[in-house]
């Protein structure tokens, strides 16, 4: 048997640590996309029928669901294999890609954008993206979590790091509040950092005192995210000071300042494009929304209520955006503190179906060309974190796979995002069209939000400032 010499040898010996630190950047970053999750932390499925058979479909294509992937399956593997007989340096170059990445990620908390092609145009969303001016915004750059190893809550209820996962339980249902939140937590096997509720007219006075209780159940604390529509005067005579309006306001404000002095996330008639009339003097305009938006958050802080982090909610539909009043509609730095959008996916095929960057920032070439929601935001306010006020998947007999394989590819499809800080599960089992959009309207599809509940981006801690 013939030896070696000795220089083969030692750069032979020399190998061993490199591969090895290739392993184990490449399994890093593997569970960054959930791949941990699925056999360090199984479903808890004792006392839960819902998830007592779930199941997990394979890579191949569903119907109504172009180029699915396999639960945790990185999208640069999606409909491309290893050819037969490829080199070792290929397989070496892989690896080494993703080291880079894992790296890359730990030096911005644990964010990495997915690999892109590089013919990506100039409008493509997660070039866009990447391209974000984070350099000049370090309040909403992904930033290392703080000493204890944590994301937390910080400055407007920004988080440190990752995004904070809430819930509007039991919409359009008469059993909503603490025992609706009681049972989304329970079936989806986690906290919920956020909870969303919904106020109307000038009776009464929120936060209420079970909402306070829910804010402080003892080890569980919650951000509160309150909707107010003022309903008891049109937009424009609110803007002027519609005497019934403003005397609630005040009355709004002295109860806060007195009950709950934390920040919490408020929005002054959500959705408002939705309403607009476009006549004038209509007292429905989109600069009638604007002044009245401006009105109320700046009473309420000026009569004392100083810890309403507002939000500005907007339906994220690609028709309301062309219109040419849309970008009228905003009250201005000094009244918003973060941008809200309400989307939705379908199970069935048509607008609002395909992945999250279709469903959630949907753009649109040619003579009334839209950029997306994303794109849009984070273009025209750049200084403002995005949120999800509202999000979810409506479901249907016809592709009931859908919704399951839209959770499973969310926990990557989300990093292309880097903007978003807060996404609130919209949970009804029937709107007002009768769509459903729980969580668990299928046991594939419960046991895949659960995954997805659980992904470290998800988990950051609630630290309320006063």
């Amino acid at each position: 048997m013939s030896r070696r010499p000795r220089r083969n040898r030692l750069v032979s010996l020399a190998a061993v640590p490199t591969a090895l630190a290739l392993f184990v950047a490449a399994t890093l970053a593997w569970a960054w996309t959930g791949g941990v999750s699925q056999i360090a932390q199984p479903v808890d499925t004792s006392g839960d029928p819902t998830v007592s058979l779930p199941f997990l479909t394979p890579a191949a294509e569903q119907p109504g669901v172009p180029g699915a992937l396999a639960p945790g399956q990185p999208p640069s593997a999606a409909g491309s294999s290893a050819a037969p007989g490829s080199s070792a340096s290929s397989a070496a170059t892989s690896a080494s890609a993703a080291a880079s990445s894992a790296a890359a990620a730990a030096r911005a908390g644990g964010v990495a954008l997915p690999p892109t092609a590089t013919s990506a145009g100039p409008n493509d969303p997660a070039a866009l993206a990447r391209r974000a001016p984070v350099a000049q915004l370090p309040d909403l750059a992904v930033a290392p979590p703080h000493r204890g190893g944590r994301c937390h809550t910080g400055h407007n209820l920004v988080p440190t790091c990752g995004i904070l996962w809430g819930v509007a339980p039991g919409a359009h249902t008469e059993s909503r509040g603490a025992s609706a939140l009681a049972r989304f937590e329970r079936k989806t096997g986690r906290h919920q950092a956020i909870y969303h509720a919904y106020h109307g007219g000038t009776r009464q006075l929120f936060p209420t005192e079970q909402e306070i209780k829910i804010a402080h159940q003892p080890g569980q604390r919650r951000i509160l995210f309150l909707n107010w529509k003022p309903e008891s005067a049109s937009w424009a005579k609110i803007a002027r000071g519609d005497r019934r309006t403003d005397a609630f306001i005040d009355r709004l404000a002295v109860h806060i300042k007195k009950n709950f002095p934390e920040q919490f996330f408020f929005a002054v008639h959500h959705e408002g494009e939705n309403d607009v009339r476009e006549k004038a003097g209509s007292g429905y305009t989109a600069r009638d929304y604007a002044a009245m938006y401006r009105h109320v958050i700046k009473r309420l802080r000026a009569k004392g209520a100083d810890n309403v982090v507002s939000v500005l909610v907007h339906m994220t539909y690609v028709p309301h955006a062309q219109k040419s009043w849309f970008t009228q509609m905003y009250p201005g730095d000094d009244v918003v503190d973060w941008i809200g959008l309400d989307t939705y996916a379908y199970s069935d095929p048509g607008y609002g179906h395909g992945r999250f960057s279709e469903v959630f920032n949907r753009r649109l070439e040619g003579k009334r060309a839209w950029p997306g929601f994303y794109n849009w935001a984070t273009a025209r306010h750049p200084r403002k974190p995005l949120m999800l006020a509202e999000w979810g998947v409506w479901s249907s007999k016809r592709n009931p796979r859908y919704k399951a394989e839209f959770y499973r590819r969310l926990g990557t499809d989300i990093r292309q995002f880097p903007r978003i800080k807060a996404m609130v599960q919209f949970e009804t089992p029937s709107n007002q069209k009768g769509q459903d959009s729980s969580v668990d309207s299928t046991p594939a599809a419960l046991h895949a939000y659960r995954q997805l509940g659980r992904l470290p981006i998800f988990q950051v801690a609630v630290t309320p400032r006063r």
